[in-house]
């Protein structure tokens, strides 16, 4: 009866994908992996499973609205995460994995009713974590960002006592740097050299969105305009490397706790094992008594 169950719930599936296929024209995996690829600049292979929640989104996001506010911040955000999709398709996504996940319900209710419930949580986790994923990359960005800073105000501190030239200041820095900070900076630098510098700078603090990056975007835009912010800077770096320590001090806070932990799961595995050997004697004991 089960094996019969099973055989259902594969037919149903492979037909139900099929005829939503069909209904929803998924082009062929030959021209998604095309579409992801380039989309991806090719960092990565493209996945079966990612191709066609990219095509089911795109299908989807053209039934969602979004306000005018809603759509130019969400928009940001996805520019600033370099993730290349639009507001609606970036919600719809999250739609798609969270509803794809949940349809496994309908094999669970007929093999084993008992992780339904499971399946249920799990798809409203993966909605929310997919909703949240732009945020989260930003977040891990403006702290990489943030822990360049200080390093960046004492070099900007030693240079604009020779020199007032804000864009060649960047432009020089930007190839002694690395990683997210050295892509932002060459997307501010290629900005300030098309366009007004000021408004350039200004973009580049709302894509981070980070109170200390703000400080310092303060601080350049004076330069610009002919203020000696020298001093304004010298006592930025002062605040920064304090803030630099206090850091410092809070991971290695943490340490203990996380040393901690793996010492009471270690703890517990010397239990099991000895708990194990103590059940297979007594067993063994028991069985020679009978």
């Amino acid at each position: 009866m089960i094996k019969i169950l099973i055989l259902f719930a594969l037919s149903f599936s492979t037909g139900l994908f099929l005829i939503l296929s069909d209904v929803f024209k998924i082009p062929s995996k030959r021209a998604d992996k095309v579409y992801l690829t380039v989309s991806k600049k090719g960092n990565k292979k493209p996945k079966v499973t990612e191709l066609i929640v990219v095509e089911l989104s795109e299908k989807v996001g053209r039934y969602i609205r979004l306000g005018r506010y809603k759509k130019r911040k969400l928009m940001m955000a996805l520019k600033s995460a370099n993730i290349s999709l639009t507001p609606e398709t970036f919600i719809a996504k999250a739609y798609v994995k969270g509803g794809l996940t949940l349809l496994c319900v309908v094999p669970a209710l007929l093999i084993f009713p008992i992780l339904s419930p499971i399946i249920l949580v799990v798809s409203i986790l993966i909605y929310f974590k997919e909703i949240n994923s732009a945020d989260e990359i930003l977040k891990k960005s403006r702290s990489s960002i943030e822990y360049e800073l200080p390093r960046f105000v004492s070099t900007l501190t030693q240079e604009l006592q020779a020199s007032r030239d804000v864009l060649s200041i960047l432009d020089n820095y930007k190839n002694n740097t690395s990683g997210i900070f050295k892509r932002e900076l060459e997307i501010t630098v290629a900005d300030m050299k098309t366009g007004n510098v000021e408004s350039a700078l200004t973009r580049f603090e709302t894509r981070i969105g980070s109170s200390m990056l703000s400080d310092v975007v303060r601080g350049l835009i004076g330069v610009i305009r002919g203020d000696n912010n020298v001093v304004y800077f010298q006592m930025l770096s002062h605040d920064f490397k304090q803030l630099e320590l206090q850091r410092l001090k809070a991971e290695v806070m943490k340490r203990p706790g996380k040393i901690r932990r793996y010492s009471m799961l270690m703890l517990g595995c010397f239990i099991m094992m000895y708990l194990t050997v103590m059940m297979l004697q007594i067993v063994e004991n028991m069985g020679k008594l009978f």
